[in-house]
């Protein structure tokens, strides 16, 4: 048995035993990822290994787990969470149904304009999640429709994601169509932002407003006394609803309020966290700088200036998930040193059949960036398949390259992938688990689902 199979093996088992039995996944895969390296990896001694196994440690996408809920946690303990969240409310008119979109939206033209994908999704998934805590929509929802948009936006000529297609494309000497590629990404991720926005309560979110009907509970001990004024300390934003009566319902305005009932306002802690905001989204923006460092800069400098706000935020990183992700890709990163990935490559291009190899080649795009980074896939999936197109008429190169494309970038919903993670790093802590097992459903379902559909759509008509 050859070394790549027994790696795609172990891969498997480790799930198998993570499923079964309540230990890490990442702590598995580090296990893994050590064992199997020192077994199979080339080198004068055990020391010359281990440094080949640490070398796929993703410490990049460690300091940006940590160091984006670090400061996400510091924004919360001193109100300004609440704040941004009272704000886009008020923007909206209100009407909770919008707000799903608008953060599909935002994300979309972030990654279109030129964000990174992660660093779009760091940036918005904790005020996104800010909302599904307030205003009770469904964070596995949320978290979807952030990354969806991400990857809509991701592919537009001046993308990252974009850039790097295009360019590998252009590199290999095949025919291109970047505004093709922008537009069926987006209108993909459209349509199943669509699925998920029904599928997770949306239908009920579209009639309710901010200033929404209260519940029976919530009136009966706001209102003992019948209908009238009074504090309702369980109304969204824990403030003072103001009650009035008129055809039988009693209706409640919910005025923008912190924990004390205080309608909340900008003080000294939340303004300077604003402009750490606004630095982090500058930074990653327009100055590539990354994204989990100036996230720790920001939240450093708001530790010393107001140690209050910070006390405990370092006990919000979510170090279950960061150890997770981190571990995956780790092993992952060790499946590609040792050839896995290069080698199931050239086993599709021994397929006799062309649409079969090319949908094989969709799956296989699909699948490994569920765990590793699509940009690297992006590259490396690409030059495999010039060999296949430029030896095949029966598959035309724009349709299977943005199938590969799209295959390869909804697939980020997965909690192992890095907008995965951020998303499930910044969930409710009630509700984490559960926003990770809904990840991991939903996207492994794109592994399957993303690559067919695309396939039959842009490859098999033979119109690209």
């Amino acid at each position: 048995m050859s070394v790549e199979v027994i790696s795609i093996l172990v891969l498997a088992g480790i799930f198998l035993i993570a499923t079964v039995r309540p230990v890490n996944l990442g702590a598995l895969a580090i296990v893994a990822a050590f064992v199997l390296g020192i077994s199979v990896l080339h080198g004068a001694d055990v020391g010359e290994k281990t440094d080949a196994i640490f070398a796929g440690f993703p410490g990049d996408l460690f300091i940006v787990l940590a160091g984006v809920t670090f400061l996400f946690a510091i924004a919360k303990n001193n109100g300004t969470v609440d704040w941004l969240v009272h704000a886009a409310i008020r923007a909206v008119g209100g009407r909770i149904g919008l707000i799903p979109w608008v953060m599909f939206l935002v994300t979309a033209c972030l990654t279109a304009i030129g964000a990174v994908v992660p660093a779009s999704v760091a940036i918005i998934s904790p005020i996104g999640m800010g909302f599904a805590v307030r205003y009770k929509i469904n964070p596995l929802l949320m978290g979807l429709m952030i990354i969806n948009g991400a990857s809509a936006g991701g592919f537009s000529p001046m993308s990252i994601f974009g850039g790097i297609t295009n360019g590998v494309v252009a590199k290999a000497g095949l025919p291109g169509n970047p505004t093709l590629l922008f537009l069926a990404s987006f209108l993909f991720n459209l349509a199943i932002s669509l699925v998920v926005f029904f599928l997770w309560g949306g239908r009920d979110l579209l009639g309710r407003r901010a200033d929404d009907t209260l519940d029976e509970a919530a009136e009966a001990e706001a209102h003992p006394g019948g209908p009238g004024v009074a504090p309702v300390p369980g109304s969204p934003g824990g403030g003072v609803a103001t009650a009035s009566s008129g055809g039988g319902v009693t209706t409640a305005t919910v005025a923008p309020s912190g924990v004390d009932g205080a309608v909340i306002a900008l003080d000294r802690d939340r303004i300077l966290t604003l402009l750490g905001l606004v630095v982090l989204a500058v930074g990653a923006l327009f100055f590539d700088l990354n994204v989990g460092m100036v996230a720790i800069t920001v939240a450093a400098v708001l530790s010393l200036i107001s140690p209050a706000s910070a006390k405990n935020s370092v006990n919000q990183i979510a170090w279950p998930t960061v150890l997770l992700v981190c571990g995956i890709v780790m092993y992952v990163s060790l499946m590609q040193s040792i050839g896995t990935i290069k080698w199931l490559g050239n086993e599709v291009a021994t397929i006799g059949a062309p649409l079969l190899a090319a949908l094989i080649i969709c799956f296989i795009g699909g699948a490994v960036s569920a765990f590793a980074s699509t940009t690297g896939i992006l590259g490396a999936l690409i030059p495999l398949a010039v060999p296949f197109l430029t030896g095949s008429n029966a598959v035309g190169a724009v349709g299977l390259i943005t199938a590969l494309a799209i295959s390869s970038s909804v697939v980020d919903s997965s909690p192992f992938s890095t907008s995965g993670a951020l998303v499930v790093a910044n969930a409710p802590e009630d509700r984490r688990d559960a926003v990770y097992k809904g990840l991991m459903r939903w996207g492994f379902s794109m592994v399957l689902v993303a690559p067919i559909a695309t396939w039959l759509v842009l490859v098999v008509p033979g119109w690209l």
